[in-house]
């Protein structure tokens, strides 16, 4: 692996990221790449980016996120799924929860099943709750099922027996019986643990994601023969493509979890590990809350689905550069969700875009300096997004610039309002936290954010625009286990736990082995799944001591809740993390000014003046600037307001401070 070239490849909605980190005569070498996104084939400008760096026919090992799975169970273009369950239960997806999207609406909208009534099967195999098997199918039953599938027409099979995931044997029999003749998934593989309609919908997005992305990993991996390819995960680790396809629901939240990744790296380097990320791309912007680890949950969505699989803990909004703004029917102005992403793309792309976007707002009132080539080769047309604000101006009755403050206003504000869903909602206070922005439009939107959520620190970091990209390199190969007990937690002797535990590790250090990673490096961090017998909800407790579970749960359940209750504890879930060492260390590639920190004086017609403009690689590390100020780069804008103070750590890092600087702190 150390023979090959490290590249990270993040695919957003509108641009592709791409970072190489190489080993040159002076030492490590990184550079980036962005190339305009191809929603019909995403390795395409993979390959055109590799090509403009002339990678593409070396030997690679290549991390990637995707946001392959994610379209396809969005855009409702995942592979069609026959699902098999127990008799009785063919209805269970279709009824689902009883949650409503919108809880004051009489008059809920439509959600069509996952799966149609016609390919939800039943056969006679029942499981008990205490894993003994009540009834079982025969092989004239199997046989017959075979020959039903094979009528329907479907790419791949769903299996989600009730309990199976205390008798996966059961599951496995009837898989084999279908051969291989379809894309087959079982339950209490793909998410071994209770609650049936949320494992079966893990079982069936992995059904349905699963042929949609061997596809892809395939046409990539014949375009990049040389390259050793893996991709991002939803919990922020990596998995060889080889066995990606087979855990494809793992995969749906692949993109962002690269920039949780980096911001952890981040955090690490500089010592500011209290952060609240703000990643703003061209189509959609991604946030969460960091306190020196990246949040997991179980309980993400997508679209209408739940995931209860081990994803990161971020809040999503349709919010970006390319976030469309319009005037509707009331005179009330819009920004997004919907996006120009990148075709037609913004304005000021000049690619046929004619609506006003945030990106042709920034350029408007100056942020974006007009002479800039975005990701380095594209030119801006600043009298294309003059045009289209021009029109959103007469829609609004106000002049050019007070649609451009607009625009950017609201757009700001959709961005704060997503800030504190993570923070204040929970329970947390932003002023305790660091403010680390990036993406491509990250850096320009940095200090409007802080001073909204009432911040002082903001950090925007090297390489801030191909961030989620690098972050891949800085990702683990990784692993997320589980084992469904459903028992009292008294009758669970110490030796019983740590033979669940260390069949799983057994099982990690296998499928990480086969990846190339060595068995000694791998950590493991165990977990407990507890609740009051009779209780829905469960807590997660370290399961690396040798006893004291129980005072442990009954310590945390006061801290949620305040009470301690008299019932039984009981053993939900036994939980396992593996974690192997990443391709690289650290984001920091140490930073070299490249060139004297001149700039030139740029009119700003948001202010009336003109304002310094500087190349961010121009800037002496520990040198202190007051805004206003622009800092410019390849791959993204960063605007330092008056008040703020800025200065440039040795990686490069931007730290910004508001009214006085911020100091690098112990990392």
């Amino acid at each position: 692996m150390t023979d090959l070239i490290l590249v990270g490849i993040d695919t957003g909605g509108t641009f592709t990221d791409i970072v190489v980190l190489e080993n040159g005569p002076v030492g490590r070498r990184l550079r980036q790449c962005k190339v305009l996104s191809d929603p019909a084939d995403p390795s395409g400008p993979i390959v055109e980016g590799l090509n403009k760096l002339g990678l593409a026919k070396q030997a690679l090992q290549v991390i990637h996120g995707t946001t392959v799975g994610t379209n396809a169970v969005l855009e409702n273009k995942g592979a069609r799924v026959a699902y098999i369950t127990s008799r009785g239960f063919a209805d269970v997806l279709s009824l689902g929860r009883q949650q409503r999207e919108q809880v004051y609406q009489l008059r809920q909208p439509e959600v069509q099943p996952p799966v149609a009534a016609s390919l939800c099967l039943e056969v006679s195999t029942r499981i008990a709750a205490d894993g003994s098997l009540l009834d079982e199918a025969g092989d004239e039953e199997l046989q017959r099922l075979k020959a039903h599938l094979a009528s329907l027409d479907v790419e791949a099979v769903a299996i989600n027996l009730l309990f199976s995931f205390l008798r996966p044997e059961a599951e496995q029999r009837i898989a084999q019986a279908l051969g291989d003749q379809w894309f087959v998934c079982c339950s209490s593989t793909v998410l071994p643990e209770v609650k049936e309609y949320e494992r079966g919908i893990a079982t069936w997005l992995n059904a349905s994601v699963g042929p949609v992305i061997s596809r892809y990993l395939n046409r990539l991996q014949k375009q990049l023969p040389l390259a050793r390819i893996a991709v991002m995960q939803s919990s922020g680790t990596t998995i060889a493509a080889s066995q990606a396809a087979s855990q494809a629901v793992r995969l749906l939240l692949s993109g962002p979890a690269g920039g949780l990744a980096a911001a952890q790296a981040i955090g690490k380097q500089t010592g500011h590990r209290h952060l609240m990320s703000f990643d703003m791309g061209g189509t959609s912007t991604d946030v969460a809350l960091l306190n020196g680890e990246i949040p997991l949950t179980g309980q993400s969505r997508l679209g209408h689905w739940p995931l209860a699989i081990p994803s990161v803990d971020m809040h999503t909004i349709g919010a970006g550069g390319g976030s469309i703004a319009t005037v509707d029917v009331a005179g009330m102005l819009l920004v997004g969700p919907e996006s120009a992403g990148a075709s037609p793309g913004p304005a000021c792309y000049a690619l046929g875009g004619l609506q006003a976007t945030v990106t042709d707002a920034n350029l408007v009132l100056g942020r974006i300096p007009e002479n800039t080539l975005l990701g380095g080769y594209l030119p801006l047309n600043a009298g294309a997004a003059q045009r289209a604000l021009g029109r959103l101006a007469v829609a609004m009755g106000c002049d050019l610039r007070g649609a451009a403050h607009g625009v950017i206003r609201i757009a700001n504000e959709h961005m704060a309002r997503a800030l504190r869903v993570i923070s204040v909602e929970r329970g947390y206070d932003p002023a305790e936290y660091t403010l680390l922005c990036f993406g491509g439009a990250g850096g320009l939107h940095a200090c409007d954010l802080a001073e909204l959520m009432g911040m002082r620190r903001v950090i925007i970091p090297a390489h801030s625009g191909v961030l989620s990209a690098l972050g891949m390199l800085v990702s683990e190969p990784g692993r997320e286990f589980s084992v469904a007990i459903l028992a009292p937690l008294e009758s669970m002797a110490d030796m019983d736990l740590e033979q669940h535990f260390s069949r799983l590790e057994a099982e990690a250090r296998a499928q990480l082995g086969s990846e190339g990673c060595s068995s000694g490096s791998i950590l493991f961090k165990r977990q407990l799944e507890l609740r009051y017998q009779g209780q829905s909800a469960t807590i997660n407790i370290d399961g690396s001591a040798a006893s004291g579970y129980a005072e442990a749960f009954h310590e945390a359940h006061v801290r949620a809740s305040g009470l301690r209750l008299q019932q039984p504890v009981e053993l939900v879930n036994l939980r396992l993390s593996a974690r192997a060492p990443a391709p690289l260390s650290s984001p920091g590639v140490e930073y070299h000014v490249s060139q004297a920190g001149v700039g030139e004086q740029v009119f700003m017609p948001e202010l009336g003046c003109e304002v310094r403009c500087l190349e961010r690689n121009s800037l002496v590390a520990g040198r202190l600037l007051d805004g206003p100020l622009i800092l410019v780069e390849a791959a993204a804008t960063a605007w330092i307001k008056p008040g703020w103070l800025v200065t440039t750590d040795v990686w490069g890092n931007l730290l910004l401070g508001c009214g006085e600087p911020l100091p690098m702190e112990q990392a």
